[in-house]
């Protein structure tokens, strides 16, 4: 059987599934641009806050204006605190700000009153960003507030900033000085579309092995191809990879492309090198699928069963939550998704520049999807055999049962 034919029949395969074929051309076109389009503003504007001003002071007024002022935020006036947590119960709102009452009359009299800020920190990025949005808002206003106390008080002026804040800090992010959100939130979030793409696009094909009619010959312009799946299984299996590693390869390549050539996003490193992490971690996520494949031996459930392991891939590369906080059972998880292997490599290169020697030590954190190998040839010596038994003894079945009785 020539390794060409096989290769061949891949190819014809590919081109008579619409599915398979959209899954290798506009699907993930479409998922790379519309991911892009809903982070495309670069950082979270107007998002709505609920006030709730139980002082109705002039100075509870001009913080509510610091906060209109904000990009970040949008006040929504509220006239008391039980609406304003049922808005944020149902998302309509995702801070609360409380200004107490006789809020301004504590302030000028020397007391502390104090503002009630909540947030909801189930949204992880926005409780974050207005936390850190609306403490400066206030702190601004109250800052203006406290100026003219002291002034009023007797105090120079080239004294009150100092006695305001005597310490100045400045944060500045080292790798996104402009706090974007593309360069933060879409290269991980394509690299998890693109990782079950890939899981998809080998389950489909190697779950169309099951379906084909053992008595059928694919002809060739070589040789006859044989549908029996324990026939040449390793050569099919190789002839799938060699399709379809050059097509998500590019696949690959191209978010690379777009999100550090034409979006121009930093990158310190050399994107050769993400594209040999991509490779890598392209061939774990098919050992993967090879595995569940071979003990399952059904179309649905192999489907179901690597679209629950990979589906979570975003939320365990450790991007938006630290991985060490996470449950043991959450960790062992991550460690066997590709991606999470590969997101380190790719923060290494983009952010830090690392070259191919670091970053091949990094690699070798595959190791692991290394030892399935042996795994799978054993599980695929014993438990491929039953299917194709089994699969046979229902097609002489239905083959007997459409035979027409004698005399008819």
């Amino acid at each position: 059987m020539s390794f060409i034919a096989l290769v061949r029949r891949e190819l014809r395969a590919l081109w008579h599934d619409p599915w398979q074929l959209a899954l290798v051309s506009y699907i993930p076109l479409l998922g790379i641009f519309c991911l892009w389009w809903l982070f495309s503003a670069g950082l979270p504007r107007q998002l709505p806050v609920a006030i709730v001003d139980q002082d109705h002071s002039q100075l509870s007024r001009m913080l509510t204006r610091q906060l209109k002022a904000n990009p970040v935020t949008e006040p929504q006036n509220f006239t008391d605190l039980t609406a304003a947590v049922t808005a944020m119960k149902q998302a309509k709102v995702y801070a609360i700000v409380v200004f107490p009452y006789d809020m301004k009359k504590d302030l000028l009299t020397g007391h502390k009153p104090t503002i009630d800020v909540r947030y909801n920190s189930q949204f992880l990025l926005v409780g974050k960003l207005l936390s850190s949005q609306i403490q400066l808002s206030l702190g601004e206003g109250l800052l203006h507030v406290a100026g003219l106390k002291q002034l009023a008080s007797g105090t120079p002026k080239s004294q009150v900033a100092v006695n305001l804040s005597p310490v100045k800090s400045q944060t500045t992010a080292l790798f996104n000085r402009n706090n974007n959100y593309i360069g933060f939130l879409v290269p991980p979030v394509l690299v998890a579309l693109w990782q079950l793409l890939s899981m998809l696009v080998m389950a489909n094909s190697l779950n169309r092995e099951l379906h084909l009619n053992p008595m059928n010959i694919d002809s060739d312009t070589y040789h006859d191809v044989s549908n029996v799946l324990t026939v040449a299984f390793w050569p099919k299996v190789l002839a799938k990879m060699v399709l379809f590693t050059p097509i998500l390869m590019l696949q690959g390549g191209f978010i690379l492309v777009w999100l550090y050539l034409y979006l121009g996003l930093p990158v310190a490193g050399s994107l050769a090198s993400l594209l040999l992490a991509q490779s890598v971690m392209l061939l774990a996520v098919w050992s993967l699928v090879l595995l569940v494949f071979v003990v399952m031996r059904d179309s649905a459930r192999v489907i179901s069963f690597c679209t629950a392991l990979f589906a979570p891939a975003f939320a365990f590369m450790g991007i938006t939550f630290p991985t060490h906080e996470m449950p043991q059972l959450a960790q062992w998880w991550r460690l066997i998704m590709p991606s999470s292997h590969y997101i380190e490599s790719h923060v290494s290169v983009v952010s830090y520049g690392a070259a191919l020697p670091n970053m091949a030590s990094q690699l070798s954190s595959y190791w692991g999807f290394l030892c399935l190998l042996p795994v799978i040839y054993f599980l695929s010596r014993k438990l491929l055999p039953i299917t194709v038994n089994a699969t046979s003894a229902v097609t002489v079945y239905d083959s007997d049962a459409t035979q027409p009785a004698k005399g008819q």
